[in-house]
């Protein structure tokens, strides 16, 4: 049987700031990363007939979300980076994120990197979560496998 651990999770973002590790141990909440893709990868046209067409789009833009909680110390770092960042163009969307699974080898690489926005930042009766959104503008992933 296959056993599954967020333990076994590596992920950075480095860019002109540093490197900032948000992978486990780093006060991840329960949703911890996410990674979607923003289009479709094929699109199927149907002819009059009744053939298709597959197009295949050739984009690689995605978003990824990096889910904290409120009293983890990587928010500030985060937080920095992107005040930094804002300052100048010349440092925007020049970020690269790594995420690895050491136990299945799955390993996904994201490049033209930049924050979406700066999070909600929410005081309420419980600390709760900060979600961090990264616009990205090329993400590969290779799968790897549990045993």
């Amino acid at each position: 049987m296959s056993t599954y651990s967020f333990m076994d999770v590596t992920a950075s973002l480095s860019g002109p700031h540093g490197v900032i590790d948000f992978g486990a141990g780093s006060a991840n909440s329960e949703e911890g990363i996410s990674v979607a893709m923003k289009a479709e990868k094929n699109t199927m046209t149907e002819g009059i007939d009744g053939e298709v067409m597959h197009s295949m789009n050739p984009s690689k833009t995605g978003t990824i979300t990096v889910n904290l909680l409120k009293s983890s110390p990587v928010n500030k770092k985060l937080s920095l980076a992107y005040n930094a960042q804002t300052l100048s163009s010349a440092t925007w969307g020049r970020n690269s994120i790594t995420i690895r699974n050491t136990s299945s080898g799955d390993v996904i690489s994201a490049r033209a990197v930049a924050f979406q926005k700066l999070p909600d930042n929410k005081n309420a009766k419980e600390g709760g979560t900060v979600a961090w959104v990264f616009d990205c503008g090329k993400i590969d992933q290779v799968w790897g496998v549990f045993n």
